[in-house]
């Protein structure tokens, strides 16, 4: 375990400030579907800034989506997902992230924070892994990386379900949350 009193090298990392591009980024999940299958969807990024000082372990993310962003490619369980029964996007219009801590164990970096959906708060691990950094074609320095995490959505207060005559339920309690993001170095 590296504590992030410890600095740590990362090829091509560089301080500042770093900014979403979300025309190269989203947010996708992924949850069971009559026990039997997945249902994947996107949501649309609204912001994401990574403060990042000398040492990587000591960075600070903050991101936010559009809940009535839902996108599954079905608009009739969209709209049911967006309603009250799930993440009632009237009242609760956005899904934001707030790390915590970055950790490196084992050879993988860990950015603990606190994931609010559907108006309640709890902490989350993501695994990050990078994709890399370098130069676009316009001179600007862009950095990417994928985060992955598992809640439960129950603890977020999303319980809307129902029974099947075969036994077990249409939506599975587990909710595979992952980020794809590129982002850009502020001048």
């Amino acid at each position: 375990m590296t504590d992030s009193t410890t600095a740590i090298e990362i090829p091509g990392y560089k301080a500042g400030t770093w900014v979403l591009d979300p025309s190269h980024s989203e947010v996708t999940f992924s949850v069971r579907h009559m026990m039997i299958s997945k249902v994947r969807g996107v949501f649309g990024l609204k912001s994401a800034t990574i403060e990042a000082p000398a040492n990587p372990l000591e960075a600070k993310v903050t991101a936010s989506a559009d809940a009535a962003s839902v996108d599954t490619k079905d608009e009739g369980r969209d709209t049911h997902l967006r309603s009250a029964d799930f993440f009632d996007v009237e009242q609760f219009p956005t899904i934001d992230f707030a790390s915590t801590g970055v950790r490196y164990e084992g050879g993988d970096f860990l950015v603990d924070g606190d994931l609010t959906l559907h108006g309640i708060t709890k902490p989350v691990t993501f695994e990050l892994e990078f994709g890399g950094f370098g130069v676009d074609p316009w001179g600007n320095y862009k950095a990417g990386a994928t985060a992955k995490t598992v809640v439960n959505r129950e603890d977020f207060g999303l319980t809307w379900n129902a029974a099947l005559e075969t036994g077990g339920v249409l939506v599975g309690k587990d909710v595979t949350i992952t980020l794809d993001l590129q982002g850009s170095l502020q001048a």
